[in-house]
Parts: C-alpha cells; sequence; structure tokens
C-alpha cells in the first residue's frame, strides 16, 4: 500500500509581514519565511495513521524550486518513509490547472494507491488542485475529509464535511482525498526523525523524467490558462472605539449615535 501525500511550501504569514514587489505587483516569496501548508501538514498526519493502520509507505511529494526540500525533510522528521521533489525551470509560473498536470505525471512515475492533498493552500485558496490531479489520473475522490471512520487495502470509508451535513462515503483504492483540519492533528518532529530526515535521499523528478506523461503545452507560465494579475497586501484600518463603564441603554445610545454618524441608519 502506497499513501502519497502532495504538500506545498507556503509563505509564513503568521507574523502580518507580507513582501510584494511594487513593480510586478506579485509576492516576493524569496523574502518571506515558509511553512507546510496547514491542510497539507495534517495530511501527512493522516496519512501516517493510515499507514499504522494498514501497513505500506508514506511519500511526500511537492513541486517547488530546489530549497523546497527544507518542507521535504520536515515531512521526513514527522515520520514519512520518502520524499520526493518536482523540480524545473519549466515548471515555473504554472498555475492550478498546470500544476495538477505535473503533478499527475509524478505520481504516474512513482506510483500511487491512496493520495491525500490538502483541501487548500493558504496562498492561493483555490482548493483546485486535489480534484484536478483526481480527475487527470482517473481516479474517484472525496474532498473535505473530516474523518477516516474505516480502512482496509481495498477502500476506505470517509466522514466528508459538507455545506448543511455530513456524508458518509466508502471509495474504493486507488482514489484521492482533500484533507480539512479537523481530520488529523499534526504530530511534533522528534530529535531522531530530525537526524534521520537529513540522511535520507531526496528523489528529484525534472521535466525530462515526466515529459512523456504530461501535456508540455500546458505546463509553466506560458501554459497557464490563469495568471495572477496583482497582489496587494490589505489596507490598514484605524483603531476602533472602546466603550466603556456605561449602562446598557448608555451602549445602545452611543451605538445608534456612531450609526447615525456615518449614515449607517
Amino acid at each position: 500500500m502506497k499513501i502519497v501525500v502532495c504538500i506545498k511550501q507556503v509563505p509564513d504569514t503568521t507574523g502580518g509581514v507580507v513582501k510584494v514587489d511594487p513593480v510586478t505587483g506579485t509576492l516576493r516569496r524569496d523574502l518571506m519565511p515558509t511553512i507546510i501548508n496547514h491542510d497539507d501538514k495534517t495530511g501527512i498526519e493522516a496519512a501516517l495513521q493510515l499507514r499504522e493502520k494498514i501497513g505500506g509507505t508514506v511519500t511526500v511529494v511537492t513541486m517547488g524550486p530546489p530549497q523546497a526540500d527544507v518542507a521535504l525533510r520536515e515531512a521526513l522528521a514527522m515520520g514519512a518513509d520518502e520524499a520526493v521533489l518536482v523540480s524545473g525551470r519549466e515548471f515555473g509560473g504554472s498555475d492550478t490547472y498546470a500544476t495538477s498536470g505535473i503533478l499527475a505525471g509524478a505520481l504516474q512515475k512513482i506510483g500511487y494507491d491512496i493520495i491525500i492533498t490538502g483541501r487548500q493552500a493558504i496562498d492561493g485558496d483555490t482548493a483546485q488542485v486535489g480534484p484536478q490531479l483526481a480527475e487527470k489520473l482517473g481516479v474517484p475522490q472525496v474532498s473535505y475529509v473530516e474523518e477516516v471512520i474505516d480502512a482496509k487495502p481495498e477502500a476506505i470509508t470517509v466522514k466528508r464535511q459538507f455545506e448543511d451535513g455530513y456524508h458518509i462515503i466508502r471509495i474504493k483504492t486507488p482514489c484521492l482525498l482533500t484533507a480539512i483540519a479537523e481530520l488529523a492533528e499534526p504530530r511534533y518532529m522528534t530529535v531522531s526523525g530530525i537526524v534521520d530526515a537529513y540522511e535520507k535521499d531526496i528523489q528529484v523528478i525534472g521535466f525530462e523524467d515526466i515529459k512523456d506523461l504530461i501535456e508540455v503545452e500546458w505546463i509553466g507560465l506560458k501554459g497557464s490558462p490563469t495568471n495572477i494579475y496583482k497582489s496587494f497586501t490589505k489596507d490598514l484600518k484605524g483603531a476602533g472605539t472602546i466603550l466603556k463603564d456605561l449602562s446598557a441603554e448608555k451602549f445602545v445610545e452611543a451605538i445608534i449615535e456612531k450609526l447615525d454618524e456615518k449614515h449607517i441608519i
């Protein structure tokens, strides 16, 4: 049983520092610290738990520049067995459609039984790569997985979060699942895991390795149907008004006065 987790290295915006190129209007990723995307990290934990239940191996895959191997080594330190970096200049600037096509080629090369991706990445919030990847590989998929109810090599039963309720779905393998935060609490890296992670080799897959498995006209910036026109930070808002030590009636009067002042009522 080969469980593959697709992860993405994203800018760490928790400190509120987002760098945008004033000329091009695009994110300066090289000036921001990076982390494993939150939902993807949940996917790693879910894969490790599946391995404990049904056996097999966990392989973590990411697409990006050579420095993205830092995220892969973190996944190895968490307990993943193998790591694969999909990297090449030809892949630069790919949108979700192009990215899913490239990853599909890479996964065909390395093999898979269960594929897990995060629901969406915090730097794009499109939630498109996972479903697109399943479509291009021709495997069944379940998105927004909140719980794995039962797992066997031939099929998995999961609980899917839906807008107004839940779905209980049994899906045959090979298949793809997209993970949400509620699915699992990621484990911490261990000291021995970190040591082992830096002793393991990371397999690198480049353009030449998968060019016969992908649509070469649909990769990179030129092959992307969509691209980011402009990125910008939010405008800072002024400090709000804090009302203290007033009776309920005075609170209501003050709020109504402010709403009237701003012509809201």
